[in-house]
């Protein structure tokens, strides 16, 4: 069964699919088909894919079947951007005199499958779909996808994932230690990294009031006090009655009060 997906980062709920289709029978391997780049998505929101990939063997390894949950480079291989019916011919055309295929898909893809390229094709394969949280139910393509509702209904998503390691929260209950481990050497959407975002987004859009107060509170959590002060203070130019921007620019004007009196009294 072929997984497709980006994997940024690979989680527990993806290995959670992965496990059930097994313990269904529902096939023999699964194959987490790790994209290099998608036609739907934003570059700039990937990491280096073979990041990703060495992500993804580490939470294969740690699955409940590390000899039958593994992750594929094939559309690494393959010209870009990445098509799912393109990657199914190729491995058809090299792979089919050993093996059948068929597809695992989220009930989130489904919606929009008919803008897919030569969706009618995929459809030639056998394709599960699973649940994802506000597309529970599905409508369309009726005989022609097997709907898995047993499946575990995943819980948080990559998006969400990528925020809080951005805001430097805690994600153990979401990532696989070894994954976490990774992350943190490699400094992959870490604060730094998304106030660096930020700024070229801000560049762009010098009133974006979001983007400063977000970039704002990444200083503040990094104690750069001076930045996030700036910041802050770029809101309340922008907005003076913006009720977060002072409440922490307030705090930031205490910390400076306390921490650096001397400077005041020398």
């Amino acid at each position: 069964m072929l997984y497709f997906g980006s994997f940024n980062p690979i989680h527990k709920g993806h290995i959670a699919l992965a496990e059930y289709v097994l313990d269904e029978g529902l096939c023999d391997e699964v194959a987490l088909i790790v994209s290099p780049q998608s036609p739907y998505k934003q570059q700039q929101e990937l990491a280096p894919e073979l990041d990703r990939f060495e992500m993804a063997e580490m939470a294969c390894a740690a699955s409940k079947y590390p000899e039958r949950i593994k992750p594929s480079v094939v559309e690494m291989l393959l010209p870009k951007p990445s098509y799912t019916i393109d990657t199914l011919r190729y491995l058809q055309e090299n792979f089919g005199a050993e093996m059948s295929f068929s597809i695992l898909m989220g009930s989130d893809q489904i919606e929009g499958l008919r803008g897919w390229k030569e969706y009618e094709h995929l459809l030639e394969y056998p394709v599960y779909v699973y649940p994802r949280r506000g597309s529970e139910t599905v409508a369309g393509f009726e005989g022609r996808i097997t709907l898995l509702d047993g499946a575990p209904l995943q819980e948080f998503a990559a998006t969400e994932i990528r925020e809080r390691i951005a805001r430097g929260e805690d994600v153990s209950t979401m990532l696989d230690p070894q994954v976490i481990e990774y992350i943190r050497k490699k400094g992959l959407w870490s604060p730094a990294t998304r106030i660096a975002a930020l700024t070229a987004q801000i560049a762009e859009q010098p009133d974006g009031v979001e983007l400063l107060l977000e970039r704002g509170k990444l200083h503040y959590r990094l104690s750069e006090w001076g930045p996030a002060l700036n910041d802050f203070n770029a809101v309340l130019r922008i907005d003076p009655t913006h009720v977060e921007a002072r409440q922490f620019a307030q705090m930031v004007q205490e910390i400076f009060e306390f921490r650096y009196k001397d400077i005041y009294n020398p």
